[in-house]
């Protein structure tokens, strides 16, 4: 695979991650340690996530700028009129 799709997967996947745990989070018979564990998971994931947000998005914008920078214009040379003498 390349590394934009690996990016992209482990986006998706972590976004899946923090899914799970808020559902995790939300139940009501998890003990205080199971809460203290899910928040702790929240935590983990959404920093990876952001970092890779971050990762993708500066490729996005690196790649940008090739892509849709148009073709220099040809440069229009000075011309000067020169006396009959010359």
């Amino acid at each position: 695979m390349a590394e934009p799709e690996l990016l992209d997967r482990d986006i998706s996947n972590l976004r899946e991650l923090l899914r799970i745990a808020w559902i995790e989070l939300a139940n009501a018979s998890l003990t205080p340690f199971e809460r203290r564990e899910a928040r702790n998971r929240i935590t983990l994931c959404s920093t990876e996530l952001r970092r890779h947000l971050a990762e993708a998005e500066l490729r996005k914008s690196r790649k940008q700028p090739a892509e849709e920078q148009p073709a220099p214009s040809p440069v229009k040379p000075k011309l000067r009129l020169l006396p009959d003498g010359y």
